[in-house]
């Protein structure tokens, strides 16, 4: 089995800053993509930021040059630093990651999810 688990997530001031984790265990082989999304209640689940294995980068435009995604890969952990936070980036984040397992299976994984609410 796989499994993601975020951590980070909180309340925060408007302009303020939080970390978001993401690590995953289990019978893995490899990871490819890992990518971070965000949800808001009534709206579709939108991507925020994705990272591959090689380190390329991309970023939803709204969150651009103020978000950083970053990947450890030897603890299969990938991150989310988000500065100069915003009202409208309260949500629940939810990590992604595009796994091969020991069993030579292959599948996107999702977290359980990290509260991130920005108060004015």
């Amino acid at each position: 089995q796989v499994q993601l688990v975020e951590s980070g997530g909180g309340l925060v001031q408007a302009g303020g800053s939080l970390r978001l984790s993401c690590a995953a265990s289990g019978s893995i082989f490899s990871i490819n993509a890992m990518e971070w999304y965000r949800q808001v209640p009534g709206k579709q689940r939108e991507l925020v930021a994705g990272i591959s294995s090689g380190g390329g980068t991309k970023y939803a435009d709204s969150v651009k040059d103020r978000f950083t995604i970053s990947r450890d890969n030897a603890k299969n952990t990938v991150y989310l630093q988000m500065n100069s936070l915003k009202l409208e980036d309260t949500a629940v984040y939810y990590c992604k990651a595009k796994i091969y397992t020991k069993s030579f299976t292959r599948g996107d994984y999702w977290g359980q999810g990290t509260q991130v609410t920005v108060s004015s």
